[in-house]
């Protein structure tokens, strides 16, 4: 039996993992977005890039086999098991400044931002992790929409990281909009 944590809903947390360990993330109840960002061990310069994987991927989603790049185009993680098959890798991570531009209440409002940099004990200028179960909709034209989650209670992502990596995971704080389905929830992730 694997590590098991629970992320409350609005907060963040720092997790060691090692190569060749596997990475499940669950959403408990349905309907929650996870800000997911990792750092190469023994180097604060490598980390995930979303960027990078989209363009090593040469796609705008991630499906079953693909691998998360670093920055410096180095495999990280491949998911092995997906029963949503629906993630962002376009948006940044919330923070004090997008709630002030869309909803007019940054102050004191909790931000995946400021969440992950904290439990990673970091200070990354900008933070674009990949926004598991996030429903983004890019349509014809080049607009996006942020829909409502697909993924349902239980409903799980199962990555394997290929080197030694430190996650920094947030269920995002958005209830707001779409996003979360209009709420914020726990999330679930076993380290096995």
């Amino acid at each position: 039996m694997g590590k098991e944590y629970i992320i409350p809903a609005c907060s963040g947390i720092k997790i060691d993992v090692k190569q060749d360990q596997s990475i499940t993330v669950i959403d408990i109840e349905g309907g929650q977005v996870v800000d997911f960002f990792a750092e190469v061990n023994g180097n604060a310069n490598e980390f995930l890039s979303t960027g990078v994987t989209i363009d090593c991927n040469e796609s705008l989603k991630l499906n079953i086999g693909d691998i998360i790049y670093t920055n410096l185009y180095h495999p990280m993680m491949q998911v092995l098991s997906d029963d949503v098959g629906e993630h962002d890798l376009l948006h940044p991570c919330c923070r004090t400044e997008m709630y002030d531009f869309f909803y007019h209440n940054g102050e004191e409002h909790p931000n995946c931002f400021d969440n992950i940099n904290k439990a990673l004990e970091k200070q990354h200028v900008i933070i674009t992790p990949v926004n598991l179960f996030m429903h983004t909709k890019i349509n014809a034209n080049g607009k996006i929409s942020v829909e409502e989650p697909i993924s349902k209670a239980g409903d799980k992502i199962i990555l394997k990281a290929l080197m030694d990596i430190t996650l920094g995971v947030a269920a995002c704080s958005v209830s707001e909009s779409k996003c979360n389905s209009g709420k914020c929830s726990p999330i679930k992730i076993i380290i096995d």
